[in-house]
């Protein structure tokens, strides 16, 4: 799915609730910057809808987040980094915080033996003394790591809960919450800060009383009712004890009972999900509950699919066969109101109603009918008819609950959606395949090849209806969507070789900003030995007023470049192209100061992911052995592409009208791709012997492969011991008994046969043999003997040909020079 949000949402979040009313608001550079980072998690749609609805509350109403002290102590600054992104789009989380699993080690320090009576900790005198002592420094802990990146946050360590005894005799300085003051809460709130709350009660007359800070939780919950409320612990949501995976949504109206039945909820599980369910029964329907890890948060807030284990009531799903079973007709007409063909007056609800009399259809929706789904059964193959979705029933992810009960009833499924449909991703990610034909999309799962060709046969035919249309009343999800065809194979790579040669002699001023990493240094060494190109200024905050190493055209110094400098730079003209190699989320700034002057003549490279996904047609996505050289060329902006996602692409792209099914790719990098910053990606300790796998879902480059060959992969990378270079391999189902292995090979042999940076090779290359090279090597071809998948692998160096190579091609086509100017042409193959 693309992962952009555009100008105009920004804009409109600008003027939403983003501040509160009496602290200064928040720079447009970070809100910005912060609304970038949160696409590489999220399509445009997810986060424009979840921001609009996290706003449209009173700010102390977005969310409880209840944190395990654990988390405090081992995840800190995950914690403070996550909270910190929703303090900066102006959402205020009410953080409520336990002691965790150290107490018992303090409580030994101090030579307390812990005791407990049914789960809960006995709190004599001297255990209170420890615990209120570990609260005030977790807390402590917390509010100073906040304070530290920029996010005012205010400690509540009491006055909030009022208690009683549980059970004096017993436990004795426990509590039970009896009441609940919002007042310090919501001071902290309305003056600009989180609220960092911790779990310890009072009774009237002051004694401190020790209570459960997941009950804590529970009743800041009843108290507020915020839409969110957020349990962060290290399983990350709840696991399902029979197949040892993550449980991803509970709707309790629809599961709760047959859900206790289940043998693996016992215990510490069916507490939590009573306790949950009774919580959830006094809150608005709206509200959910959220079982995490912290460095999820994000995805789970600000996506559809989000990451942990989702709990809310949602509604019971109906199924009806005739429309007598509709008790309330004026439901029914008006779930199909949305529909934009009886809008526009094509047609009436009645007629359509009339037609359902003389067909068999099954037809799904919730209580309210919030979506409403209907399947035709009359075809060969089930057809869905309608699903229209109210905003709610998008927002509350009942459209995926629909659809998957549909899932469950029918084995096979095709539909049909206009190519201009606003959740156009939505459906491709339900489908196995894909069809287009005049500004239609027919899609389809569960079947074989053949019923795909029968399928497709009668959709060229016109004898399978209309497109289907999902609501689009919400107003927020009408963003233009990547389009495929089921026979595509672009390539532009022969039209203009003139391209190759080039025809400027004339000097060139490059100027890096965020020079330091390790593309930024392999770039000035290209630049120091090609024939044209000059560096006049490179930019790093670390670095700053240090000799630049390694080029030796001139005594270049590191500045910090702020975006007043660069516009300067702009308007003199001193500066011809402007390489942006900034992490992701970061240049936004300086590319709007360029704009801003209004005869400027530079060109902009940007090497990060922040517009790679653009859909305004500012920018070119500058792959050339894939794109029009001549529109590269011609480009003031042009966005390089990823390391992964150029080795993917150029592997994946000849066969693409043979392709039958989602390729997956398993990838492989030297940990240089983990950047200069430490990270346990880079740890060349771990690494040794070892290979880490991480965002094995989602990952920025799975979907900026996706977008630009125009359907889903599945993209699994991992990072190795060695220092540069990626291998991937590359599994592609395609049509059965269609090509051998020589066939594909050829394929790839005449379809890169001008590239000089493509080596194609009947073996698999290894990567040992591409460290260091400037070109991509493809290879392998294996098909298995049912001849429905071609296995091929796939070497780049992530920071040449997947960074500073590739984006010296766009520098040198940018300014009319041979595209291969100054690059060594090296690559060098086994066998």
């Amino acid at each position: 799915m693309l992962r952009r949000v555009s100008e105009r949402s920004i804009k409109r979040l600008s003027s939403a609730r983003l501040v509160a009313p009496s602290v200064s608001p928040i720079s447009y550079s970070t809100k910005a910057t912060v609304i970038q980072l949160l696409n590489n998690i999220g399509s445009k749609r997810e986060v424009e809808q979840y921001l609009k609805y996290f706003t449209s509350v009173s700010q102390q109403q977005f969310a409880v987040i209840k944190v395990g002290g654990a988390i405090i102590t081992q995840q800190l600054n995950e914690l403070a980094s996550c909270l910190a992104f929703l303090y900066h789009v102006g959402l205020y989380p009410i953080v409520l915080h336990g002691t965790g699993p150290q107490i018992n080690e303090l409580l030994e320090n101090e030579g307390v033996e812990p005791e407990y009576i049914d789960g809960i900790r006995i709190t004599n005198p001297k255990t209170m003394e420890v615990v209120r002592k570990c609260f005030l420094e977790q807390n402590l802990r917390l509010v100073t790591a906040l304070e530290k990146i920029g996010v005012h946050a205010r400690p509540i360590t009491t006055g909030v809960f009022g208690a009683d005894y549980l059970d004096k005799d017993k436990y004795q300085l426990v509590g039970k919450i009896t009441s609940v003051d919002k007042s310090s809460v919501e001071a902290a709130i309305n003056a600009g800060y989180l609220p960092i709350l911790t779990s310890l009660a009072e009774t009237p007359s002051g004694q401190l009383l020790n209570v459960n800070a997941d009950v804590a939780a529970g009743e800041l919950a009843r108290e507020f009712e915020p839409l969110k409320i957020v349990y962060l612990n290290e399983k990350g949501g709840i696991i399902n004890g029979n197949t040892g995976e993550k449980v991803s949504v509970i709707n309790l109206d629809e599961e709760y009972e047959d859900l206790l039945k289940e043998s693996w909820v016992k215990y510490g599980t069916k507490l939590k999900i009573k306790e949950i369910h009774d919580l959830l029964q006094h809150l608005p329907r709206s509200s959910s509950v959220a079982i995490i890890d912290v460095d999820d948060l994000q995805k789970e807030l600000f996506t559809d699919s989000g990451a942990g284990t989702l709990i809310r009531r949602g509604y019971k799903l109906i199924n009806r066969n005739s429309l007598q079973e509709f008790g309330n007709p004026d439901l029914l007409r008006a779930a199909l109101l949305r529909d934009p063909e009886i809008k526009s007056g094509k047609f009436s609800v009645a007629s359509y109603l009339k037609h359902l009399e003389t067909v068999n259809f099954k037809s799904y929706g919730d209580e309210p009918l919030e979506v409403l789904a209907i399947v035709l059964e009359n075809n060969n193959v089930p057809k869905l008819d309608k699903f229209l979705s109210s905003k709610t029933g998008w927002l509350n992810n009942v459209t995926d609950n629909i659809f998957n009960a549909i899932k469950k009833d029918f084995k096979s499924l095709c539909w049909i959606v206009n190519e201009n449909d606003s959740n156009l991703a939505w459906y491709f990610s339900k489908a196995d395949g894909s069809f287009t034909k005049k500004g239609e999309i027919l899609f389809w799962y569960g079947l074989n090849t053949e019923e795909v060709s029968e399928l497709i046969k009668q959709f060229d035919s016109s004898t399978i209806g209309s497109s289907l249309s999902s609501a689009k009343e919400s107003g927020v999800f009408n963003s233009s969507q990547q389009k495929r065809g089921f026979h595509t194979a672009r390539r532009f790579l022969s039209t203009n070789p003139p391209l190759r040669e080039g025809t400027n002699t004339e000097k060139r001023k490059v100027a890096l900003i965020g020079a330091r990493g390790y593309t930024g240094q392999n770039l000035i060494k290209l630049i120091d030995n090609h024939p044209y190109l000059e560096i006049s200024h490179v930019s790093s905050r670390e670095l700053q007023g240090q000799k630049l190493q390694g080029y030796n055209k001139g005594n270049i110094i590191y500045s910090n470049l702020q975006v007043e400098d660069i516009k300067k730079l702009e308007e003199n003209g001193d500066v011809d192209v402007w390489v942006m190699a900034l992490p992701n989320g970061v240049c936004k700034p300086f590319v709007d100061a360029i704009d801003q002057v209004k005869n400027g003549h530079s060109k902009i490279i940007d090497l990060s992911a922040d517009y790679r996904f653009d859909t305004t047609g500012k920018w070119v996505y500058g792959l050339p052995e894939l794109n029009d050289r001549n529109v590269i060329s011609q480009a003031k902006k042009i966005s390089n592409p990823g390391c992964y996602a150029t080795a993917a692409q150029l592997a994946i792209a000849p066969l693409k009208k043979y392709i039958n099914g989602t390729p997956s790719l398993f990838g492989v990098s030297g940990y240089s791709g983990a950047g200069t910053k430490p990270s346990p990606k880079n740890d060349v300790k771990l690494l040794n012997n070892n290979l880490i796998p991480y965002s094995l879902t989602d990952h920025v480059h799975e979907r900026e492969i996706s977008s630009q060959l125009g359907f889903k992969v599945a993209f699994m990378p991992h990072v190795a011991q060695w220092f540069q270079g990626i291998s991937h391999t590359i599994n592609i189902p395609i049509n059965k008994g269609c090509l051998s292995s020589r066939e594909i090979r050829n394929i790839y042999q005449e379809f890169y046969g001008n590239e000089d940076l493509i080596t194609i090779s009947g073996e698999a290359p290894l990567v040992k043999d591409i460290s260091g090279k400037h070109g991509v090597v493809l290879g392998g071809f294996a098909v298995n003997s049912n001849e429905d998948r071609v296995v091929i692998v796939a070497t780049i160096d992530n920071l040449l040909k997947g960074a500073a190579t590739q984006c010296l091609q766009n520098i040198n086509l940018s300014q009319g020079y041979g595209e291969y100017e100054g690059i060594p042409i090296d690559v060098v193959i086994r066998g």
